[in-house]
Order: structure tokens, then sequence, then C-alpha cells
């Protein structure tokens, strides 16, 4: 059996200082997780808060990008630097496309 000890590691959002506890590491150790924890209990309970129900993150820290729709020409903005030469879409014009092709 395999003893733990307390570790310090450094969150790489928030850059302080956690304990990974020699229980934690051994339920990471049981549940056969390979990686250290990269984020502090705080910043990986605001990630979770962040998820969308398919499992997909609310990719909030990126920057919003304005934009104009190109199905009914609607400033909006989107959270990804368009590709030159595709179309881009507001929520509505998306959705409705989305639902029409299936």
């Amino acid at each position: 059996m395999t003893e733990f000890q307390d570790k310090t590691l450094t969150c790489q959002d928030c850059g302080a200082d956690f304990v990974f506890s020699a229980g934690e590491q051994d339920f990471y150790n049981k549940k056969g997780f390979e990686n250290e924890p990269l984020r502090c209990p705080s910043c990986r309970s605001a990630r979770k808060r962040g998820r969308h129900k398919n499992g997909s993150y609310q990719k909030s820290f990126e920057p919003l990008v304005e934009v104009v729709c190109d199905e009914c020409g609607a400033v909006t903005k989107v959270p990804f630097k368009p590709t030159q030469g595709k179309p881009v879409y507001c929520r509505e014009c998306y959705e409705k496309r989305k639902t029409e092709r299936y």
C-alpha cells in the first residue's frame, strides 16, 4: 500500500499555492487518475459552475468578438475569432439553421 504525504501545488489559473492532501492523493489513486490537480479547489469549483449541461465549458475567459451575422445582418458578439471566408451567425440564426438541418 502506498503512503501519501501532503503536497503543495500551484494553481495554473490563479497562481495560488494549495495543498494536495494525502487523502486526496489516495482518492485519485483509487480512481485511477494519473495526473495531479492543476487548479486549487476554488478555481476548480468556479470552473465547474461554468460547465454546461452537455459537459462543455462556458468560455467566459475568452474575449468576445463583435461580428455581423451573415444571415440577418445583426451585430452580435461571439467567443471566437472568425475564420476568413466562413459565415458567422447570431445565436438566433445559428439555432434556426441548426434545427433546419435535423
